[in-house]
């Protein structure tokens, strides 16, 4: 199971104009398939209905501290006891100063500090309460506490100013939820990721390129996050958007890419190269646009450097190395060849000729290939693949495990 199916979150939703966007939010939830229980401050009625929220989460919401149904009497303690994770969103200045002083007034902050799980805080306010000295002090408090606290954004507020305290967007709160409830096994571990295709010109207006979309690489950098990693994305042309809370580095052409990976090779522990790096070049490029005439063209190419090879030379004691290979066919023989001949230590090998695999759809199907094992996985989205490829990787400390 990847994302947040089957995850039990309980979400509180408190008097902020933002709390609009927390409806949104739980019908995001439960189309993923959570289950959801909405908690809703007194304030945040004013804004939004517990109909609106009961209708889309499905379940009844909670509001009083004091209700009396026997099913309800002691919510403020049995609720946080059935959820995985915590959410505030929004949350105000006034309930983060509440949280940071233990203050336990409401069913909302008394669930909060009865919780033994993750609590996520997504704070939405005036820039200038935002940037006040006193939210600041309780922000350092809460993190200190151990709260899981989401920035939020700069843009237009309903107030009519432009700054920062904007909620958060839903992609980037879904990402720390994902993060928090997932074991850290790459904690502490520096990654860089190569992905999407290369561009190499022509002219000013033409280049060649492959079919690549990215959206593996992107895979891999946003679950290598959520499993702890600090994670840099070196990202060829495409239309994907930057995933959140991760160092993404543009680049154009094979020599960009081989120099921003090889400049920072010695830093990481771990590379994963599945970026569709072009083999060849046209030997130069021309100033003004190539004209059609009545001949044919000829192009004259030259070999791009290979920088997974590169990096087998390169690599330290201890740094785990990554391929992909894009294949047709013969793929056991091609990984176990490239394997050995770049030094890896594990190659993905895809084929890139069936409907559901290979370049720009959403799953893919692998064989993993290391000295211990080759394994094919089944057909997986790509998030999905990403995490057993992380999870081989992670294996590699105990190299009894990778062949189970």
């Amino acid at each position: 199971m990847c994302g947040l199916q089957g995850k039990r979150i309980l979400f509180g939703v408190t008097g902020s104009i933002a709390a609009y966007k927390a409806a949104q939010w739980v019908r995001e939830l439960v189309k993923e398939e959570s289950q959801v229980e909405v908690i809703l401050t007194e304030a945040a009625e004013r804004f939004v209905t517990p109909l609106t929220f009961a209708a889309l989460s499905g379940n009844p919401v909670y509001r009083d501290m004091f209700d009396e149904a026997p099913d309800r009497v002691m919510a403020h303690i049995n609720l946080s006891r059935d959820a995985d994770v915590l959410v505030i969103a929004p949350a105000t200045a006034q309930t983060l100063a509440k949280l940071a002083s233990g203050m336990a007034d409401n069913l909302l902050t008394s669930a909060v500090l009865a919780a033994r799980i993750p609590v996520v805080l997504c704070p939405a306010m005036n820039c200038a309460m935002w940037t006040h000295a006193a939210t600041r002090h309780n922000l350092l408090r809460l993190q200190q506490l151990g709260y899981h606290v989401v920035q939020p954004g700069c843009g237009s507020l309903a107030c009519g100013e432009t700054g920062d305290g904007r909620l958060a967007e839903w992609d980037c709160v879904r990402e720390t939820l994902l993060s928090v409830l997932q074991t850290a096994d790459l904690s502490g571990r520096k990654i860089l990721i190569t992905a999407g295709p290369t561009r190499e010109p022509l002219d000013p207006v033409r280049f060649l390129s492959n079919r690549s979309s990215g959206k593996m690489g992107y895979a891999l950098a946003r679950t290598a996050r959520r499993r702890g990693a600090e994670v840099t994305l070196v990202s060829g042309p495409v239309a994907l958007e930057p995933p959140p809370g991760i160092n993404v580095i543009p680049v154009t052409t094979a020599e960009d890419m081989a120099e921003a990976v090889l400049s920072r090779s010695e830093q990481m522990d771990i590379i994963v190269k599945s970026a569709a790096v072009a083999d060849f070049k046209p030997i130069s490029c021309q100033s003004l646009k190539i004209k059609k005439t009545g001949q044919g063209l000829q192009l004259d190419l030259v070999k791009n450097v290979d920088i997974l090879a590169e990096l087998g030379k390169r690599r330290h004691p201890g740094q785990i190395l990554v391929g992909f290979a894009a294949e047709s066919h013969n793929h056991e023989q091609e990984g176990q060849r490239k394997l050995r001949e770049k030094h890896l230590d594990l190659i993905v090998v895809n084929d890139i000729l069936g409907s559901r695999t290979g370049f720009d759809v959403e799953t893919n199907q692998v064989t993993l290939i290391s000295q211990f094992f080759s394994r094919r996985l089944p057909l997986l989205s790509k998030e999905e693949t990403a995490q057993q490829i992380w999870d081989a990787v992670v294996a590699f400390e105990t190299p009894t495990q990778l062949g189970s």
